[in-house]
């Protein structure tokens, strides 16, 4: 039965470096109603990532800002409690980008029915999901890794980058993670395959470390991170080696332009390539990557984590973690569990 009340959080304050907990509020609103070709969708899951952390600045970048008194919104799977769309009937569990809210009414064209019997729903945020997907075009299209090459994964202990990492095993090349805690290093290379892991945050010389990790240098790096970690990759890179540029975690909460190294030169004599790019460059591929990705799963070549907070209440807590690293793998908010 849907209750009479929906919660939703809302951004209260456009954040001032790192975001608190006072820039998001918890309010309560009406249960909305669906219009023909709607369904209304109780939330299972939300999920929380770093690039919302750019739709918090109030400046358009490759997607609009977050409004201020408005509901965040990001990737949700939901169930189906009501519908007025042939294409969906109560009961049918969808992925889609829509409100932190207990409840959200939205267009069924605009969803993705999930099948709940191929893999547990909340792998739609996660493995099977935006991150899953980053991965699997950022490292393929762009990295290009072949056979004994090394790959180096920044952030390697997240959603994104323990995905990069086994795939680059797959591949069959040698992968190096840095992650920030020996707990995660040791999951890197004991769970998903990687053959080194290097604990930035007590490597007393990260560049040291790394070299020991890549005593043939790097041909592929996967950047989600940026900063110093990247500054200590880039005097590694082979002759024509590829850099796909992910993220920059390092720099989303800092209020002024950061400045370190050139790069340039690095790139110039090692003939290097450097691209970013965002996971809506490849909108019509996604099933083909979901696939695969799936395959791949079911043949226990990739593993995946998830860290599960309950309650929407949490969300933004949750959120705030992802800067402190306090996520291992996927980030994920459950709000309510299926009917069935």
């Amino acid at each position: 039965m849907v209750p009479k009340k929906n919660r939703e959080i809302v951004l209260a304050g456009i954040p001032k470096g790192m975001p608190s907990e006072g820039d998001f509020r918890l309010e309560e609103t009406d249960i909305p109603k669906c219009r023909d070709g709607e369904v209304l969708i109780r939330t299972l899951y939300l999920s929380v990532d770093p690039y919302m952390r750019g739709r918090m600045s109030g400046v358009k970048t490759y997607i609009s800002p977050f409004q201020l008194n408005n509901a965040i919104v990001g990737g949700i799977v939901g169930e189906v409690v009501e519908t007025m769309s042939s294409d969906l009937k109560t009961g049918d569990i969808v992925e889609g980008n829509l409100g932190w809210r207990d409840y959200n009414a939205a267009d069924s064209r605009e969803l993705r029915k999930i099948n709940p019997d191929l893999a547990p729903v909340s792998t739609a945020l996660g493995v099977l999901g935006m991150p899953g997907l980053t991965a699997y075009f950022g490292l393929l299209d762009i990295g290009k890794p072949q056979q004994g090459e090394t790959v180096v994964v920044s952030g390697a202990a997240g959603a994104v980058g323990s995905t990069v990492g086994q795939i680059a095993k797959i591949k069959g090349c040698r992968v190096v993670g840095i992650a920030g805690s020996d707990t995660k290093t040791r999951y890197l290379t004991e769970k998903f395959w990687f053959d080194a892991a290097v604990n930035y945050k007590t490597s007393p010389d990260l560049k040291k470390a790394l070299k020991d990790a890549c005593p043939h240098g790097v041909d592929v790096y996967f950047d989600n991170v940026g900063g110093e970690i990247s500054d200590a990759v880039m005097p590694l890179l082979n002759y024509k080696a590829r850099i796909a540029l992910c993220g920059q975690i390092s720099q989303y909460n800092s209020e002024k332009t950061d400045t370190g190294p050139r790069i340039q030169p690095y790139l110039l004599v090692k003939s290097a390539l450097i691209k970013g790019f965002i996971i809506m460059d490849y909108a019509d591929r996604q099933e083909e990557g979901r696939a695969q990705l799936a395959r791949w799963i079911k043949d226990k070549k990739l593993k995946y984590t998830e860290n599960i907070v309950e309650g929407l209440e949490n969300a933004p807590a949750a959120f705030i973690g992802l800067f402190k690293g306090e996520n291992l793998g996927k980030q994920l908010v459950m709000v309510s569990e299926p009917s069935r």
